[in-house]
């Protein structure tokens, strides 16, 4: 870091920096860490029959948590509610009911255009094999 007085620390830092007392806290020109949403890019599902909007392919859960969804599920005997939580597929705070299939955990669940999302209440609806067989534990293939 530059003193007052001193040659910058780099070419980004002005005198006038310098001299304000800066001393190289703005060293760096200020750059977008993001590009901005183009409307026409985004992928609409709907989450317990609401639009909600995000970028095909990015984490369920971040375009969940984006547009302001905080309560994904309920705990089973409680009723206690969860959202998001380690958001890298460990626990399971995120799961919700996806086009019908309960358990998915939407950090690890990349968003597609079209999705019925849902709020998991308990354990979420049965679900069945194709053979019509009760289908038990999580699902693994949204991990």
């Amino acid at each position: 870091m530059s003193q007052p007085g001193e040659a910058p620390v780099s070419a980004d830092v002005t005198a006038a920096d310098t001299a304000a007392g800066d001393h190289g806290a703005t060293r760096l020109a200020p750059r977008p860490l993001t590009l901005p949403l183009v409307p026409e890019a985004l992928a609409r599902i709907s989450f317990d029959a609401r639009e909600v909007a995000g970028r095909e392919g990015e984490p369920l859960l971040a375009a969940l948590l984006a547009s302001g969804v905080r309560v994904l599920r309920t705990m089973p005997r409680t009723g206690e509610t969860r959202g998001g939580y380690c958001l890298v597929g460990r626990c399971t705070d995120c799961m919700v009911v996806v086009d019908g299939r309960p358990n998915v955990r939407a950090c690890v669940t990349p968003l597609r255009p079209g999705m019925r999302v849902e709020t998991q209440l308990g354990l979420g609806p049965p679900v069945t094999t194709d053979s019509g067989a009760p289908r038990a534990g999580l699902d693994e293939e949204a991990s």
